[in-house]
């Protein structure tokens, strides 16, 4: 058995990012590592973390990527609710109550929507623009700044003006008002994030990536919908 010394001394294997896991072996980017062979109550905290997020990955891809969407997702509305409640304190203002319902209600889309709509979409995404493609970089950002986001915006508006139990009438006003100012924010914001992320992230980890980055992203939309 390999010792808690031995551990720093794990060798490591190049392999291509598209190649996720195989047999005892997960990728990390263009690395591999071997998933089941450490020491793992030796291991480091975040080693072992991220070794239980790489079994589940393997094991539950679509579910992994929309448990931690939906995660995500709500934790992004919450934020947007401290910022809110401090600049109503600021402003000499009571603080207002933490919305709950609200941020189960983004919790629900990111688990149901955002996980599993992403998940497909760079799966696609790869069969479609492949790497050896010479002009795949350009491609793929088009696709996704074109096309993928207004239609992923026009779902979200969607999505959560049912979840919010409101009428047609409420959906049209919302888009009339915000969609477009979020559209353009999502263009400004998004777009040096997503070239990082469709073209040189391992495909397995696009749709964490890109719950990191849509934590603030979130936190923007909340307010921006009010």
């Amino acid at each position: 058995m390999t010792s808690a010394e031995d551990f720093g001394r794990v060798p490591f294997q190049l392999r291509p990012s598209s190649n996720f896991c195989s047999g005892d072996v997960c990728a990390v980017g263009e690395v591999t590592m071997p998933v089941q062979s450490l020491p793992v109550r030796d291991a480091p905290l975040h080693f072992r973390l991220l070794q239980q997020y790489l079994l589940l990955l393997k094991k539950y891809p679509i579910l992994t990527k929309s448990v931690t969407s939906g995660i995500l997702s709500a934790l992004g509305n919450l934020l947007s609710q401290i910022v809110e409640a401090r600049k109503k304190v600021k402003n000499g203002g009571s603080a207002s109550e933490i919305d709950a319902a609200g941020a189960a209600r983004y919790a629900i889309y990111g688990l149901l929507i955002t996980g599993p709509v992403s998940h497909y979409f760079y799966q696609l995404m790869e069969v479609w623009m492949p790497s050896t493609d010479p002009y795949c970089l350009v491609k793929r950002l088009l696709l996704d700044r074109l096309f993928f986001a207004p239609g992923f915006l026009l779902i979200f508006y969607f999505v959560m003006n049912i979840l919010e139990a409101k009428g047609w009438e409420d959906f049209e006003k919302k888009m009339r008002r915000s969609y477009w100012t979020a559209l353009k924010m999502n263009w400004k914001v998004w777009t040096p994030f997503q070239f990082i992320n469709i073209n040189f992230v391992p495909v397995q980890f696009r749709v964490l990536f890109a719950n990191v980055i849509a934590l603030f992203w979130y936190a923007y939309l909340a307010s921006v919908r009010k």
